[in-house]
């Protein structure tokens, strides 16, 4: 597993855990980053790229959940699995906002947490989301 798939996944983590605890103001996301930042665990040092999802997902939540929730055909962010959430957030935000990565690594990574980490139907939901969006994209950021 490359880097940059273990930081996702730590940041994926932290996503996660801020949505059970009902903690998914920017405030709250910013503020376990940092006690996860500081804590190193049996996982080593908490890597620098998944902080930067982390903070990503903070600064444009309310655009990423006002996409997932106009274009998820037939599901409310609510109804999804919390975890098929966060895995959307962290591939709309990797998707929409960093040019770093590649399309299609974005949208690749997405369903392959998705995969490890979810439902039988969960990577293709995914996959479907994320190419709508990546379809959408060149309008999405006007």
């Amino acid at each position: 597993m490359s880097a940059r798939s273990k930081a996702r996944r730590r940041a994926l983590d932290v996503l996660f855990e801020a949505d059970q605890k009902g903690r998914t103001s920017a405030e709250d996301l910013i503020d376990l980053l940092g006690q996860r930042e500081q804590v190193t665990v049996a996982q080593g040092p908490f890597p620098a790229y998944a902080g930067d999802i982390v903070r990503g997902v903070a600064a444009h939540r309310s655009e990423i959940d006002e996409l997932l929730t106009t274009y998820s055909q037939g599901w409310t962010l609510e109804r999804m699995p919390v975890v098929d959430r966060c895995i959307l957030r962290l591939g709309t935000w990797e998707l929409l906002y960093n040019d770093e990565v590649p399309d299609a690594v974005a949208v690749d990574e997405a369903v392959a947490l998705a995969a490890e980490l979810s439902t039988d139907e969960s990577p293709a939901f995914v996959n479907g989301l994320l190419g709508r969006l990546l379809e959408l994209k060149p309008t999405l950021l006007d």
